[in-house]
């Protein structure tokens, strides 16, 4: 067991201990970051994606990549970053440069596409400190 397994460990067991806290969910596909809920968006952030990325986007050392001022997040539209949460990214595939894989949805599995381009719609407004 390497030290990166009880990390990990922990932050799945704090993920789904946090999942509940996310009540709205949407199946609905195809909404643009332009009708996105920026506070459902950073309500989710906040119960899913900020146990890896930080609650500030600059990313959790060991965990997950900071999204703020990430030229990845940056360059790709939102419908490409939404693509990319919804499957996840494999801890071998050769973009990912933490060595961690990034589960579909972030492990919510309750998670809708409407959903997540809420999530992009909010990261979209983080600002470096």
């Amino acid at each position: 067991m390497t030290l990166r397994t009880p990390i990990v460990l922990g932050a799945i067991v704090l993920l789904g201990a946090t999942l509940g806290a996310c009540q709205k969910s949407s199946t609905e596909g195809g909404a643009q970051t332009a009708g996105a809920d920026v506070k459902h968006g950073e309500q989710i952030f906040m119960t899913t994606c900020a146990t890896c990325h930080g609650t500030d986007g600059t990313g959790v050392k060991g965990l997950g990549k900071g999204l703020v001022g990430s030229e990845y997040v940056h360059k790709a539209s939102d419908d490409q970053l939404v693509q990319m949460i919804m499957k996840g990214r494999d801890a071998k595939d050769p973009l990912n440069t933490t060595g961690i894989a990034m589960p579909p949805n972030g492990g919510n599995a309750a998670l809708g596409e409407k959903d997540l381009h809420d999530v992009v719609a909010y990261v979209r407004t983080l600002k470096a400190s």
